[in-house]
Formats: structure tokens, C-alpha cells, sequence
């Protein structure tokens, strides 16, 4: 699974973590690999991920609560 390191619109990030988790869920990624390719996706588009340290509207409407459940724990790990 190929994942871009920078994203135009926060809906293509949106639909990013989207296939990734799924992915994860599906068990077709290791945890390690949904982990590392959040925290790069955060890393190069904070600003399409997040805004006054909350998901994007776009971001929430488009994932869902269960799948930003994870994103958030993941960019809470050190």
C-alpha cells in the first residue's frame, strides 16, 4: 500500500487514513506500518489534519470517530 507524503486537501488526507486503517482492520498492514504512516502523514500535513489542536472538520466528517480513535492514540505515543 502506497501512501503519498504530502496531500493537496484535507479530504485526500482523509480518505489516506481511511485506506490505511481499513487496510489495518483487514489485517493486509502490520501495526507497525499504520503507526509509522500516521505519524508521517501528521508530520508533513498538520495543518489539513488539524486545527486548533482538533481534527478537521473535513477530517472528522469524512473518517468517523472509530478510526480517529486510533490516529489519535497513535500521535499521542511517543
Amino acid at each position: 500500500m502506497e501512501i503519498k507524503m504530502f496531500y493537496r486537501t484535507q479530504r485526500d488526507v482523509a480518505v489516506a487514513i481511511n485506506q490505511l486503517v481499513d487496510a489495518y482492520w483487514k489485517e493486509k498492514i502490520i501495526e507497525q506500518k499504520l503507526i509509522e504512516s500516521i505519524k508521517d502523514i501528521h508530520k508533513n500535513n498538520q495543518k489539513k489534519l488539524l486545527k486548533d489542536n482538533e481534527f478537521t472538520k473535513v477530517v472528522q466528517q469524512q473518517c468517523g470517530k472509530r478510526r480517529l480513535v486510533i490516529v489519535e492514540r497513535i500521535l499521542e505515543m511517543k
